[in-house]
């Protein structure tokens, strides 16, 4: 079967392109933290299971569910971002292997890329600084910036309207979890394709809409044509 005509590549960064080694998790212990909840608790143990269940969506949103109220929802997210910037400040954070050449190969065939995440704006910047990407791809979204996170279909849809790309049937979405999945689906992607170097695996890729399932993100340019 051949692939789609796809001019919009919309790829997640943490698990996708930006190796996470852990880091979601270590900086939500803080997050627990700074709302009472102590790692390692009979407490913190499902929370924590909420979390790597819903890696990608907006992390408020996720707060939000865990926490109950917007007050807390907003300290945890608060001690999140914190925790996470000092990780990365301190040199955990680094693309995967194969990341960069694969979104220069997909901008040389002529295609748009734009990355996207359910951090903040703030995170997302700290990451592209920390990885010298500030310029690696057309556009970068955050949740705020389109309306709502995954798993609904807005990041994916104000891509396709801040680069002019004509149909949703020339757009691809790629990412390592079933909430990225299922914003390509609810979006009408012609491609979804997940990859299996982030929190999730083949059977919740497929389960979510998958129409492709790679080892990394290194594959997608020879998928993609």
């Amino acid at each position: 079967m051949s692939t789609p005509d796809i001019r919009l590549v919309v790829l997640d960064m943490a698990g996708t392109t930006v190796a996470d080694d852990g880091l979601v998790e270590r900086a939500f212990d803080a997050a627990a933290l700074a709302n009472g909840v102590q790692p390692g608790s009979p407490e913190h143990e499902p929370m924590l299971a909420h979390v790597r269940a819903t890696m990608g969506e907006s992390k408020i949103a996720v707060f939000r569910h865990l926490f109950g109220d917007e007050e807390k929802a907003q300290r945890a997210n608060a001690a999140f971002e914190q925790a996470y910037h000092d990780l990365v400040d301190a040199g955990h954070c680094a693309a995967l292997p194969g990341a960069a050449e694969a979104i220069t190969a997909l901008r040389e065939s002529g295609r748009k890329v734009v990355l996207t995440t359910g951090f903040s704006r703030a995170t997302q910047d700290r990451i592209l600084d920390a990885l010298g990407w500030q310029q690696i791809a057309d556009l970068t979204l955050c949740p705020a910036e389109a309306g709502r996170g995954r798993p609904f279909p807005d990041l994916a849809l104000a891509a396709l309207l801040r680069t002019g790309t004509d149909s949703v049937h020339q757009v691809a979405v790629v990412g390592d979890t079933g909430y990225d999945m299922l914003t390509g689906t609810r979006a009408g992607a012609a491609v979804v394709a997940g990859v299996l170097t982030g929190a999730h695996g083949e059977e919740r890729l497929r389960a979510d809409g998958a129409t492709h399932v790679l080892a990394s993100i290194a594959e997608l340019p020879a998928l993609l044509g």
